[in-house]
Order: structure tokens, then C-alpha cells, then sequence
């Protein structure tokens, strides 16, 4: 069994593994830059898991950011029938895309 973590960043959680590459809500980070997160919920060596209430003590992630981008829009459309009302609102939500350096 691989060693993984739970993270937890953007009000979402993630489960990783060293050398993935994933995308997580906007971080305040440049391209290349090391970002250090320690809000980690479970933490698994590959034989031996340990899971914080509510985060693992020292357990930290290292990841590294590649970059960013935006999401894929989302529409909300909302309509009353015969009233001559409808409203439409897209958003497209900011993202970084990210890779696990390290799991500690």
C-alpha cells in the first residue's frame, strides 16, 4: 500500500499521493513557488494510519505550484414560468494547479 494524505485546503478535502498533480482553489502562490500546508486530516505511511481530531500534529504537505487557471463555468439560470422573469449567472472559479513534493 502507497503512503497517502487527506488534505484539507479550500473548504474541500484531497487525498494524495507523492507525485500527483491535482488542482485546489486559488492559492496566493507564484509559478515554482513551494507552498507548505499543515492542515492534514490523515496521514498513512503505507502501514500505519494516524488521523487528527480535527488535524495530524506535525504532519505537513509540500507542494508545488505549476500555475494557475480557471475552472469550467458553471451556469445558473433561474426562471419563473409566465411571470417574465429569468436571471442567468456564470462564474468560472480560480484555481492552482499544484503537485506533491513531499508528504511529512
Amino acid at each position: 500500500m502507497d503512503a497517502y494524505a487527506v488534505l484539507k485546503t479550500g473548504g474541500k478535502q484531497y487525498r494524495i499521493t507523492p507525485g500527483v498533480i491535482f488542482e485546489i482553489e486559488r492559492l496566493e502562490a507564484d509559478a515554482g513557488q513551494d507552498v507548505e500546508l499543515t492542515e492534514v486530516i490523515a496521514l498513512s505511511d503505507g502501514v500505519e494510519l494516524k488521523i487528527g481530531m480535527p488535524y495530524v500534529e506535525g504532519a505537513k504537505v509540500v507542494l508545488t505550484v505549476i500555475g494557475h487557471k480557471r475552472g469550467k463555468k458553471v451556469v445558473n439560470f433561474k426562471k419563473k414560468r409566465r411571470k417574465g422573469y429569468s436571471r442567468k449567472v456564470g462564474h468560472r472559479q480560480e484555481q492552482t494547479v499544484v503537485s506533491v513534493k513531499s508528504i511529512a
